[in-house]
């Protein structure tokens, strides 16, 4: 294999949709940050080209060369010191991406992909990616390259390990975004207490004690981060649907892949559908 293809960069997937333009652009600090390579990945899918002969191949291949040119010029445009890759391969994009997880640092990907776009729903290779990938994948959704400084980085956590390597994943980001940080943590009623609002209130005051106190040593490392405890009774969506304007990035454990779908899924549910806050997957072995 190609040392520059196992070597660590951010992968960004580029299919010719404005999402993944967005995703480029966005990815630019995270590579920026560690100081490797910005990978820009076009797949060109055997199973979806415009035909068999010379001339179709002639043609996809130009859309691509098309496309990666966009997202190269619009990567540029930022003058930022980051190195840029190109690759065009000829095979299936989520194998293509899911291999590149191997050695990336990160995958981003566009919320929506360009076969998606009339839909408003997430594409079918970010969701299949973010479920298998080896490294943290980033959904982008609606990213303006524009400083976001005041809007927050918000981590779920629980008692599980996983939740733990999310909240180091969320502090790193809200440390390259100098963004304050919010940790949730989310608690159920019992089902007598659901109209009770004293009950949810005092419900609400021990569940945020006992993350105040989870809490403490991280605060204590990062002095200059604004941290934050919240208690959320219910669930997450309701929460993020409330607060989307001010958030810029949600970040949940591997074992909540499954959940974002309700963030950035369609227009009648998708609770973050109207934001540019994008959401980030922990991989597996962010897990120690």
């Amino acid at each position: 294999m190609d040392a520059s293809r196992s070597s660590p960069s951010i992968v960004v997937g580029i299919d010719g949709s404005r999402s993944a333009l967005e995703a480029a652009t966005w990815a630019v600090d995270e590579a920026v940050s560690r100081d490797v390579p910005l990978r820009l990945v076009y797949a060109i899918d055997p199973d979806a080209t415009t035909g068999t002969d010379n001339q179709s191949a002639a043609r996809d291949l130009a859309s691509a060369e098309i496309a990666v040119r966009h997202a190269f010029m619009a990567v540029e445009s930022l003058d930022k010191p980051v190195k840029i890759e190109v690759e065009i391969l000829q095979d299936n994009p989520v194998r293509v991406l899911r291999e590149a997880s191997r050695w990336a640092d990160m995958v981003c990907l566009g919320s929506i992909g360009l076969k998606h776009s009339a839909h408003g729903r997430i594409g079918s290779t970010a969701a299949a990616v973010a479920s298998s990938a080896h490294c943290p994948v980033a959904i982008v959704h609606g990213h303006a390259p524009l400083p976001e400084e005041q809007k927050w980085v918000v981590a779920e956590v629980e008692g599980s390990l996983t939740s733990d390597g999310a909240l180091r994943c969320a502090v790193a980001e809200a440390r390259l975004r100098h963004a304050p940080l919010r940790v949730l943590t989310i608690w159920q009623s019992r089902y007598t207490d659901i109209h009770d609002n004293n009950a949810v209130a005092e419900g609400n005051k021990l569940a945020k004690a006992r993350l105040v106190r989870r809490l403490a040593e991280l605060k204590r490392r990062h002095p200059d981060l604004d941290i934050q405890a919240v208690a959320v009774h219910g669930n997450l969506v309701n929460y993020l649907a409330k607060h989307a304007g001010s958030i810029q990035l949600v970040v949940l454990a591997h074992d909540r892949v499954n959940g974002i779908h309700e963030l950035t899924g369609p227009p009648s549910c998708g609770a973050l559908r109207d934001s540019n806050c994008s959401v980030l997957i922990c991989a597996p072995q962010n897990v120690l």
